[in-house]
């Protein structure tokens, strides 16, 4: 029993932590969003280059993909996270289903991610530094939350398995999504390059 309850204040405090630094991407880039539409001429503080600058993320198509600025989801989501990291340490033993539903959220959100990264580093050609945080963080979260659902049985008896034996590999799982994405936008955007 104390080893579940340890387990689940340190996955409570990832999701807080998570979710907080998910949280703070999201208020930057909803004020920078706010910044644009009240005066579009401006430049934005995250605006460093061609190549990494949120302008060019936030005023396109992709930028409110399902009608509404994408920051603002953002903002709901990462409070979410945050709001379930908190009853984590509270309610440490939530009904199956309330487990299934914060993972297919967070799947979504990983889902839309991968694609907001497609379309950053293959259409837009940018790296919106507010984003790459927003991506930093969902990425994790959506490999955390799943490998934890398996673990503890939210998927059935036989996902435990699958679970115990995925949850160590997790922070490489990450580290190995990270580079995935710096070798992606190497390859097409030729960062170094405009670095050095």
């Amino acid at each position: 029993m104390s080893q579940f309850v340890g387990r689940e204040f340190f996955f409570g405090l990832f999701l807080m932590l998570s979710g907080a630094i998910g949280l703070t991407a999201a208020m930057a880039l909803s004020i920078e969003k706010i910044e644009k539409l009240t005066n579009p001429d401006t430049g934005l503080s995250c605006d460093f280059s061609v190549l990494v600058q949120c302008s060019a993320n936030l005023d396109s198509a992709q930028g409110a993909a399902l009608g509404v600025p994408n920051p603002f989801l953002g903002l709901v989501g990462f409070a979410l996270v945050v709001c379930v990291g908190v009853t984590v340490w509270a309610v440490p033993h939530f009904a199956r289903w309330f487990w299934m539903l914060f993972n297919i959220g967070v799947a979504g959100a990983f889902g839309f991610v991968v694609w907001l990264i497609g379309q950053s580093i293959y259409v837009l050609g940018t790296l919106c530094p507010w984003c790459l945080v927003v991506w930093l963080t969902t990425l994790p979260l959506f490999f955390f939350v799943t490998a934890r659902n398996l673990r503890e049985g939210v998927f059935g008896r036989r996902a435990r398995r699958v679970g115990a034996l995925l949850w160590p590999w997790m922070t490489l799982v990450t580290v190995a999504a990270y580079l995935v994405v710096a070798v992606l936008a190497q390859l097409r955007l030729n960062v170094l390059a405009s670095i050095i």
